[in-house]
């Protein structure tokens, strides 16, 4: 057996950390592009729109909180992959992607049209920003779950997993 087959076996070990690392980090990455973008620079709209602006300035705060505990979570994992020569870089990014789009599906689905706790934007036809933003989300999610169930195999094909 090869020293690359010995390397691929290792990590294949460690399939379900590469995938939380990157899920974790996905959803603090898009849940920060979403609370910088969307909240602090475009103004269309806060975490909790259903009170005064100062409580929704207060839930910007711990939305964007949230978001930072999730990226630094997922880099503790990804430094700890790395120290064990477990990282898997494919798999990683399919975990960001499968965790970037299940946020922002759960976001746009949950938050703004079940719950209404915001809308992405206040406009008379909401409809065409709610089927970008959730059809991006689906994009995303195809296309990690994709590269997930294809390293899945590639580990599996190796002796691994």
């Amino acid at each position: 057996m090869g020293n690359t087959s010995i390397k691929n076996i290792y990590k294949s070990s460690y399939l379900s950390r590469n995938l939380w690392s990157g899920f974790l980090f996905g959803v603090g990455i898009v849940a920060f592009l979403d609370e910088t973008l969307f909240h602090q620079l475009l103004h269309w709209h806060h975490f909790y729109d259903q009170s005064t602006t100062n409580v929704g300035l207060v839930s910007d705060g711990f939305f964007h909180a949230f978001s930072w505990f999730a990226t630094i979570g997922g880099l503790f994992l990804f430094a700890d992959l790395r120290r064990r020569e477990g990282l898997w870089l494919r798999r990683w990014w399919g975990g960001i992607l499968l965790g970037a789009g299940v946020f922002q599906l759960y976001d746009g689905l949950i938050q703004h049209k079940l719950m209404r706790l915001h809308q992405i934007r206040y406009v008379d036809n909401v409809l065409a920003y709610d089927f970008v933003w959730n059809g991006i989300a689906v994009i995303m999610i195809i296309i990690g779950a994709v590269i997930l169930r294809n390293t899945r195999k590639s580990a599996e094909g190796e002796g691994g997993a």
